[in-house]
């Protein structure tokens, strides 16, 4: 089993930036492709982010390209989402999710239900 936590989140103002933080306690996320969703009130869950096991391969939906960046640092244990230049938009609570295990240099899943893995979200808030 392979409990995330999510920690991060809060309120900044428009142009800001935070880092989002999921580790695990006790499962090595080296094992695994990780992703980041978001979920605005009243909207579906969204994919933001996927990196692959090693951090060789990452994928981003193309509205946070070049604000947002998923990295690991499988030493630790840990999955980052810095982002910058943060939106209202942005505006949502926060999901790190874990697919695998999954040894490919290629893995980095866009859909929800390829997860296996799921912490229980960190709110961000972005103010105007």
């Amino acid at each position: 089993q392979v409990q995330l936590v999510e920690v991060g989140g809060g309120l900044v103002q428009a142009g800001g930036s935070l880092r989002l933080s999921c580790a695990s306690g006790r499962a090595a996320l080296s094992n695994y492709a990780m992703g980041w969703f978001r979920q605005a009130p009243g909207k579906e869950r969204q994919f933001v982010a996927a990196v692959n096991w090693s951090g060789s391969s990452t994928f981003y939906v193309e509205s946070v390209k070049g604000r947002f960046t998923i990295s690991r640092d499988n030493a630790k244990n840990t999955v980052y989402l810095q982002m910058d230049s943060l939106k209202p938009e942005d505006t949502a609570v926060y999901y790190c999710a874990a697919e695998g295990p999954n040894y490919s240099d290629y893995a980095v899943p866009k859909n929800h239900y390829e997860y296996d893995y799921w912490g229980q979200g960190t709110q961000v808030t972005v103010s105007p």
